[in-house]
């Protein structure tokens, strides 16, 4: 059983790839002004596992090297040992017995490290909506 408890205020938050891209890509507009607001107040980290997903989307040799300028000069965090990946299969276990089924590992690893870190998460990706109460993930 996971224990956790909710944090009146967030000193971090994570931006997940789904809500980068819609940044990136000027979309969605509630997503865009989340992640640029937090920008310009220095409350923005990024994880290996999201840095990693981003980079693996970018083509163009000049867009990589701008996009990872910017993700690099935030705080940086290893989201996955071992301790994080057997509370995020325990995570991955309770929500399926009330019958959540999250559609990727990945979704589950980074909504469990920012759960048990206390860290907020801005996305743009319904499964995290799914699992935020049952795993105590502030979603910003």
């Amino acid at each position: 059983m996971v224990i956790w408890m909710r944090c009146a205020a967030i000193d971090m938050i994570i931006v997940d790839t789904s809500a980068w891209i819609e940044y990136f890509r000027d979309g969605t507009t509630t997503v865009v002004q989340k992640v640029a607001h937090n920008l310009e107040h220095e409350l923005i980290g990024i994880g290996d596992l999201i840095y990693c997903e981003i980079m693996q989307g970018i083509s163009s040799a000049r867009e990589r090297r701008v996009v990872s300028e910017l993700l690099l000069s935030l705080p940086q965090y290893e989201m996955v040992g071992f301790q994080m990946a057997g509370c995020s299969a325990a995570n991955y276990s309770m929500l399926r017995t009330r019958g959540i089924t999250v559609r990727k590992t990945i979704d589950v690893l980074i909504g469990t490290f920012c759960a048990e870190n206390g860290y907020g998460l801005i996305h743009h990706d319904r499964d995290f909506d799914l699992m935020a109460n049952h795993i105590g993930l502030q979603v910003v």
